[in-house]
């Protein structure tokens, strides 16, 4: 009887795989292979973190052990991409017909539509399932000019019945709880560690050969994240008892050494499909239900898990392929030369930088608060802070890098995904975080060498673009302190800021890659 193969990509272990379901359907068990490759060309497409790797590549053989213990055939191929590992496993396997599932990702679903002429076979491409948009669109037969988080957010609890009272009310009276959800972390106060998984043999070997790529970002030693679907239910358990009660009022707040606080650091494992956005969701939920948590921390956990994170992944494809050229604010610069080391004088940046550097993670608000916020005040190149997104963080995949980073963290889309450029000067980081304790720089100075760079940034940023951010509702009542600015203070702004950016060492002046 025909061989059917079924492709699963690396960031596709789901716990039940429709390309399998189909598969076993159409030809039963005993003729269906399963393919998993490690591509060398996607492997080497950015510097990643050497700690991303080691969870794909863990995960994808923890998840070919567990395919053939429940007896499924199942081949880990190394290719030098894609197209040609397919191509020589169905010809080596005398295939007959392929069965995969959508990528997450703009080229390579591409690159599943084109790949029966390649494979010389019939391929089925089936829609994913990983995300809840591939289920429900929000926005189905609309065509609407601008769209608002809040909005999809609210049609997605609507739908799948999350956080409602009986009469299809919100639970708590209210959809948002933002506002209770912005408090700075009380001196003293401590959250309670992720679970650590110690790696078992697999995962030691895989940290001893990507230890050994060269360019990659970080270190591989420490790794402790799970790989596994049990594991990953593990993690979320944990979570869920430990620092979701947490979650809401300090989900905005910041501290130096410490880039996780009460956040889930599930989106590794959510990314790769070890979890699913449903699941965890109704996690939460039962959580609140059963006294466990506040409403607040559980609105807030959920509103990032189908609000945001599925907001994103509809973003992307809406706007893909082009993304990657969004430029509407015309910013240009290069990126920082201590974006791959730290090594910079401002106290925040050069925490959270590192902590990347060595971890591959940091939660949400360094992300957007301090990273993006300096990135877009300094003028950088959107598709550079990008493409560092990309090498640095253990969950980033262009679907959530794109709309997150470009879109939501630059504004370089023209406001498509967010309706206003979230910048910020000095005295937001101070109250949010502790950063500012000991830092070289003066927090209150807006002039001079010794005065926060986020202060002339900032300002320099209010005042250069005065009209247009007058123009949107959301940004106009934060452009009134210009007014108070005369233009001697105004010229002293400019030259201190230009000052700042023309200081800032390119990477691309480097000499090779990190």
């Amino acid at each position: 009887m025909a061989t059917v193969t079924v492709w699963i990509l690396g960031d596709q272990l789901l716990e039940e795989h429709p390309a399998l379901v189909r598969a076993e359907q159409v030809a039963g068990r005993d003729h269906v292979r399963v393919l998993l490759i490690r591509s060398q060309e996607r492997i080497g497409q950015q510097p990643y973190h050497r700690r991303k790797l080691v969870l794909l590549l863990s995960a994808m053989r923890h998840y070919a052990e567990r395919l053939r213990a429940e007896g499924w055939s199942v081949d880990e191929l190394d290719a030098e991409d894609f197209p040609s590992g397919v191509a020589r496993h169905a010809v080596d396997r005398e295939t007959t017909r392929i069965i995969c599932m959508a990528a997450a990702e703009d080229a390579t679903r591409r690159l599943q539509e084109g790949l029966s002429k390649r494979a010389g076979v019939p391929v089925d491409i089936l829609p994913n399932t990983q995300f809840l948009i591939g289920r429900f669109d929000p926005y189905a037969g609309e065509s609407p000019k601008r769209t608002v988080m809040e909005t999809f957010y609210r049609r997605m609890r609507q739908h799948f019945d999350l956080l409602l009272d009986p009469d299809g009310q919100p639970s708590g009276g209210r959809w948002n709880f933002d506002e209770e959800n912005r408090k700075p972390l009380p001196a003293g106060l401590r959250a309670p560690a992720p679970i650590c998984f110690a790696p078992d043999a697999i995962t030691r070997a895989i940290i001893a050969e990507v230890a050994a790529i060269p360019g990659a970002v970080g270190p591989a030693e420490g790794f402790d994240l799970p790989v596994t679907r049990k594991d990953a239910l593990a993690a979320l358990d944990g979570f869920i008892d430990h620092r979701l009660p947490g979650f809401g009022p300090y989900e905005d707040a910041m501290r130096s050494g410490d880039g996780v606080l009460y956040h889930s650091r599930l989106s590794a494992a959510l990314n790769i499909g070890l979890l699913e956005p449903l699941e965890v969701a109704r996690a939460a939920e039962v959580a609140w239900r059963e006294g466990r948590a506040p409403i607040a921390s559980v609105e807030g956990f959920i509103r990032q898990i189908i609000g945001w994170r599925e907001y994103i992944a509809w973003q992307y494809w809406q706007q893909m392929p082009d993304l990657w050229a969004a430029n509407s604010w015309d910013h240009h610069a290069p990126l920082p030369a201590w974006f791959w080391s730290g090594e910079t004088d401002m106290a925040c940046l050069r925490d959270v930088l590192t902590r990347v550097l060595d971890t591959g993670y940091s939660h949400h608000i360094e992300r957007l608060m301090i990273i993006c916020n300096f990135a877009m005040l300094a003028g950088i190149d959107p598709a550079e802070v990008a493409r560092w997104f990309l090498a640095a963080y253990e969950d980033a995949y262009e679907w959530v890098v794109l709309p997150n980073v470009i879109g939501m963290g630059l504004n370089a889309d023209g406001g498509r995904t967010a309706t206003k450029p979230y910048v910020a000067s000095a005295a937001y980081i101070h109250r949010m975080s502790d950063f500012c304790r000991g830092c070289a720089y003066d927090r209150r100075a807006r002039l001079g060498d010794n005065a926060c760079p986020f202060n002339a940034l900032y300002w320099d940023f209010m005042i250069r673009n005065e009209a247009r951010l007058k123009a949107n509702p959301r940004t106009g009542p934060a452009v009134l302190g210009v007014n108070r600015i005369d233009t001697e203070e105004r010229a002293a702004i400019r030259e201190r800021a230009d000052a700042i950016r023309a200081a800032i060492p390119s990477y691309q002046h480097q000499e090779a890659a990190p």
